[in-house]
């Protein structure tokens, strides 16, 4: 990246780089360009490659899950214990026995296949969790059950009902949590969608239509208006305003010229360029940012799951307390109900309820969160959310709206401001600029009567001009002011003066060859994010900002919204070393941002946010979304982070308190006073504490999450 020259030149003070027609305009000031999304469909199809779900889609717990369900109705209604639960006759006819051990045996191996998988992936690991508990519990309950079925031994051990049930809840629970999570790869995707398939290459007598893989460095490129380049380069012939958003997530064009550098991936925006290839491929500017992006999110941390870590406990508690029980029951002398004692302590240990502690929390919760306008992506994002010490938000798009408002009118003497601004809008009339649009919304709310212009014309770097009642009439920047010629009157040149202080853009307005006044054009601060800064800070949690704009803009921001630290003139990969840098100190951050020069920051930080409006990447690169452009609902992350980890720690301790009493129970530790559960009483205790989980994360519900009340 190194052998790029910042393409914004960050020279954006008050009489910055000019912007198109606009010259004075600020680099905060334009919307970012639209990119194309060439994303996966990350529900369904998704496939992961870390912890237990390495190799499993979204889209196969979902199947499994359906048909073992739909299988699991006949084995639950023909099973004799379960009859004899409810207090109904089970249906006879000639081979009826047979359809809970057929269909079971078909769901053990159909739909315990990715636990078992799983457990024995486990076991090489030496690493054992829920799926080595769920496996666990299944194998038991399968041959448990057969030996009953076959009539070996004289066993009463029919758990075909409960290993239905068992593998399904389970199912279930991964599919609801597999769809909770988010897959990184999409962001690499997003970046190369960013790229054209082809270029027109310049040859001798005119162009050729190749693919981009076939650029080398010096060939001769045309880029089209409103087309992206195919490669990084250097302007050869032409001028145009380049939109260089994707790359350093400023929205202001920037105005390109012969001998000036340009980036693969950014777009022309008005006029027709050649330009010389001097990187193609890995060596761009774009492949750049995929690394970094690749690199942040490969150094994410990734805590291991709460409900893995209480698998393992109950796992050894489980197996420990099977071969005890096996032991004292035999040493009593009796074998049968050594095994019946042993068999019972194995199954109940399975986690229906510890299954679906976590998946139901998560569930739950990115379903408020969405009516909230907060998406969830990452689990662990949400996990993490409750912990962070600071909020990073980048500045244009999230903290401010990103397009232009005019802030400030000033006129020569014996000339109203609200005269002057009818005099600019009728200029910029048949302007499509953002800044154009900005001076006629603010001379429609004057109410002064329009006036027409007829011969409008667009200067390209120094701005636009038309002819009012027979006099010419320029809107322009300091560039057209220095090719006129023209002097600033005292009365002007003072008001300007504290304008630029500030960081706001400057355009003149000139007629009959003498400058008749200006305006001030500001990127307007969100009302929200000023609520949202201090809701924050009131919550213990630090606020910073980042900014490619200059020191002044940033601070006048800063300043109003009451921001605790400022990171101004950044270019797109030192967002990703601030972050670090705010790390090193031992904060957790999460970063708030909507361009493609925000991905690599946003995979690095603890929790990226993506504002909802901004580009693919952005998103594709965070564990959280805003759908909306409204910074106070990072709060309504934070608060629901810290009460889905309640209720989480909740459900885990119900789940796991659960069979740490039962299990002792089902082994018999209570046989001396002539209590011992059976596993009848043991399967449906079990199923009473799946009932309290799920009842306790739908108390999730209750909390408000609207970004107003949360602020």
């Amino acid at each position: 990246m190194e052998k790029h020259s910042n393409p914004t030149g960050h020279q954006s003070t008050g009489t910055a780089p000019e912007e198109g027609d606009h010259p004075g305009a600020s680099p905060t000031m334009m919307g970012h360009s639209s990119m194309e999304h060439a994303g996966m469909d990350h529900d369904d199809h998704a496939v992961h490659s870390e912890g237990q779900h390495a190799g499993h889609s979204t889209a196969m717990f979902k199947n499994r899950f359906w048909l073992t369900l739909i299988l699991s109705i006949p084995v639950v209604f023909f099973s004799p214990m379960f009859g004899h639960l409810l207090g109904y006759t089970v249906p006879a006819f000639p081979g009826s026995a047979w359809i809970p051990p057929l269909l079971g045996t078909v769901i053990f191996f159909y739909g315990g296949q990715p636990f078992l998988k799983g457990g024995w992936q486990e076991i090489k690991s030496r690493q054992p969790a829920m799926m080595l508990l769920i496996s666990m519990a299944i194998t038991v309950a399968f041959i448990a059950s057969w030996v009953t079925s076959l009539g070996i031994g004289g066993f009463d051990l029919d758990f075909w009902w409960e290993l239905a049930l068992l593998v399904a809840i389970m199912l279930l629970g991964h599919w609801i949590e597999m769809r909770a999570l988010g897959s990184a790869r999409g962001a690499l995707d997003a970046l190369a969608a960013l790229l054209p398939d082809e270029a027109e290459r310049v040859i001798d007598g005119g162009t050729e239509t190749i693919s981009i893989a076939e650029l080398n460095p010096g060939d001769i490129v045309l880029v089209r208006p409103g087309a992206r380049l195919p490669a990084d380069g250097e302007i050869t012939d032409g001028s145009a305003e380049v939109d260089e958003s994707m790359i350093t997530g400023e929205s202001k064009t920037i105005p390109r010229t012969v001998g000036d550098p340009v980036v693969a991936g950014t777009v022309a925006t008005d006029n027709s360029l050649r330009v010389k290839v001097t990187a193609v491929g890995d060596d761009t500017a774009l492949a750049g940012i995929q690394r970094l992006v690749a690199e942040a999110q490969s150094s994410t941390s990734r805590a291991q799951a709460l409900a893995d870590r209480a698998a393992a406990f109950l796992f050894y508690f489980a197996a420990g307390s099977g071969v005890i029980t096996f032991i004292v029951w035999s040493l009593l002398g009796s074998i049968p109900d050594a095994v019946t004692r042993t068999v019972t302590v194995l199954v109940i240990a399975c986690p229906h309820a510890l299954g679906l502690a976590i998946p139901l929390v998560i569930a739950i919760s990115t379903e408020r969160a969405a009516k909230a306008g907060v998406l969830i992506k990452d689990r662990m994002a949400l996990e993490r959310m409750r912990t962070i010490d600071v909020v990073l938000f980048d500045k244009t798009g999230t903290l401010t709206k990103g397009e232009p408002a005019l802030t400030d009118v000033t006129a020569v003497e014996g000339l109203s401001t609200d005269e002057l601004l009818a005099l600019a809008a009728a200029v910029e009339s048949d302007s499509e600029h953002p800044v154009a649009r900005a001076i006629i919304a603010a001379a429609n709310k004057t109410g002064t009567p329009a006036i027409a212009a007829t011969g409008f014309q667009s200067m390209t770097g120094r701005g636009v001009q038309a002819t009012i009642d027979g006099s010419p009439v320029a809107v322009g920047g300091p560039a057209l002011l220095k090719e006129l010629g023209l002097a600033v009157p005292e009365r002007i040149k003072t008001a300007t003066t504290r304008w630029v202080d500030r960081g706001a853009s400057i355009l003149h307005v000139i007629k009959d060859g003498a400058v008749i006044g200006a305006v001030a054009l500001e990127d307007e601060v969100r009302e929200e994010s000023r609520q949202a800064v201090h809701a924050l800070q009131s919550r213990g949690i630090k606020v910073a900002m980042i900014t490619g704009d200059a020191q002044q803009v940033a601070d006048t921001v800063a300043t109003e919204l009451g921001i605790d630290e400022v990171f101004a003139e950044v270019l797109p990969q030192d967002k990703d070393q601030k972050v670090t840098e705010l790390q090193g100190r031992g904060m957790k951050v999460a970063m708030v941002g909507d361009g493609v020069n925000d991905a690599p920051a946003l995979a690095r930080a603890e929790v990226g946010i993506a504002i909802g409006a901004g580009t693919d990447v952005a998103m594709e690169s965070a564990g959280v979304i805003l759908a909306g452009n409204d910074p106070r609902a990072v709060l309504s992350a934070v608060d629901l982070s810290k009460a889905s980890y309640r209720k989480m720690w909740q459900n885990l301790i119900w789940a796991t308190g659960y069979n740490i009493i039962s299990v002792p129970m089902a082994a018999g530790v209570l046989a001396g006073v002539g209590f011992v559960l059976s596993p009848a009483a043991g399967a449906v205790l079990m199923s009473l504490s799946t009932i309290v989980v799920a009842l306790n994360a739908q108390l999730l519900r209750r909390l408000k999450l609207n970004p107003v009340d949360a602020s």
